[in-house]
């Protein structure tokens, strides 16, 4: 399996989840381009998605005491969207242990597949407390049906 680690259970996947969304006036600046801490936003969007399709209740983890939280999080801005423009924020799991977990996420210009925007974010898995935690079961393996084999 590419990418994998045996032992600490790291992997690199790259299958991914689309979700097309419409620029919306209120996501853009004065220019008419979006405002760029919106395409963060567009990521928990595309995220989200991701669990879900993946089986994965984000709510149901939290009723449990744990949080995903982003540790790290980082874009490059390569082409401006605009106001009514249909997007795809399309979201990948990229690596995965016990305690994180890393998405990658490509944001394109629908009718011409131009890339706009690259990113990832590193989350953490704690309790409600903020202490490190094993991601639990069954939503490890949720999370890890996303992977490449």
């Amino acid at each position: 399996m590419r990418g994998r680690k045996l032992g600490r259970r790291v992997y690199k996947g790259d299958d991914y989840v689309e979700l097309e969304l419409r620029v919306r006036y209120a996501e853009t600046d004065l220019m008419g381009v979006v405002y760029y801490a919106n395409y963060l936003v567009w990521f928990e969007m595309g995220r989200s998605e991701y669990c879900r399709q993946r089986g994965f209740n984000y709510l149901e983890l939290e009723e449990l005491g744990y949080r995903l939280v982003v540790a790290e999080a980082y874009c490059k801005y390569r082409q401006p969207a605009r106001y009514d423009e249909l997007i795809v924020v399309k979201t990948s799991l990229y690596a995965l242990d016990r305690r994180s977990v890393i998405f990658k996420y490509l944001v394109l210009r629908k009718n011409t597949q131009q890339t706009l925007v690259e990113g990832e974010t590193k989350h953490l898995c704690v309790d409600a407390e903020g202490r490190s935690r094993t991601i639990p079961e069954p939503y490890y393996t949720y999370l890890a049906r996303g992977l490449a084999s």
